[in-house]
């Protein structure tokens, strides 16, 4: 399959341009969220937390707020990225450019897992004036920090193919993923639940992704780090799947 190279740069750029101009209110609002985290959860209620397999209550938070970042990030970017030209008329442009389905998923999608993760980079940085970080598979890390920016920046392609306004938009990112990161781990042990909690928790995905960075943080885990890779392995397949069909029946958009 020959790739439209051009076509695909232009979109892409396009979206990192919108980015540089909004560069202000893309990095300090995070910043400002994360170092507000560090505040209270790592030094106010940290010092009333006993060390968490042996790591510090500070530091076991990173990998989390890291993750909470990642997935509202990767959504709200691209899902915007969709929405908006579909919202002023512009994604007719692209629907009667020769470039093909692939080239225009893959465009949204990796400017919007570039900017999570230039927003990630950011904040990992600013954990650091906060607490020791020390990252035991770096390699592991930047694999891991990819594959979820990948995958849920095409899940945030997905909802903005998917909503017709701003406010069903919000709806997944607002009432489920934020929701699903804070009771997914992030800023506490599983050990620490009772029994009944623990299993529940089980069938909550985000435990997963938060456990599978973790590990590459600190060598400690909740699961196996395979079963961390391979939930979002199927999450990126049912993803890409559900893309394709919607863009080639031109679900919500040619209608």
């Amino acid at each position: 399959m020959k790739i439209n190279f051009q076509a695909l740069k232009s979109i892409y750029f396009h979206e990192m341009d919108r980015f540089r101009r909004t560069l202000t209110q893309s990095l300090l609002s995070p910043v400002l969220t994360t170092s507000l985290y560090f505040i209270v959860f790592g030094s106010v209620i940290g010092g009333y937390v006993e060390k968490i397999d042996g790591i510090n209550y500070g530091s076991y938070i990173v990998p989390g707020l890291l993750m909470l970042t990642l997935l509202t990030q990767s959504i709200s970017n691209t899902s915007f990225g969709i929405f908006f030209p579909k919202f002023n008329g512009t994604i007719y442009e692209i629907l009667a450019a020769p470039i093909s389905t692939f080239e225009v998923v893959l465009a949204f999608v990796g400017a919007g897992a570039t900017k999570t993760l230039i927003v990630s980079i950011v904040i990992f940085i600013t954990s650091l004036f906060f607490v020791d970080v020390q990252v035991k598979y770096p390699l592991l890390m930047i694999f891991l920090l990819i594959l979820v920016a990948f995958t849920f920046a095409l899940f945030g392609f997905l909802i903005g193919l998917m909503s017709s306004d701003f406010e069903q938009m919000s709806i997944i990112p607002t009432l489920f993923i934020t929701p699903m990161v804070f009771l997914g781990g992030s800023l506490y042990s599983l050990d620490m639940l009772p029994p009944f909690w623990q299993t529940i928790t089980y069938f909550n995905p985000v435990v997963y992704l938060i456990n599978g960075l973790r590990f590459s943080f600190y060598g400690v885990s909740d699961f196996n780090i395979w079963i961390s890779i391979g939930t979002m392995f199927s999450f990126l397949i049912v993803c890409v799947t559900i893309v394709i069909i919607l863009l080639k029946k031109g679900y919500n958009i040619k209608s």
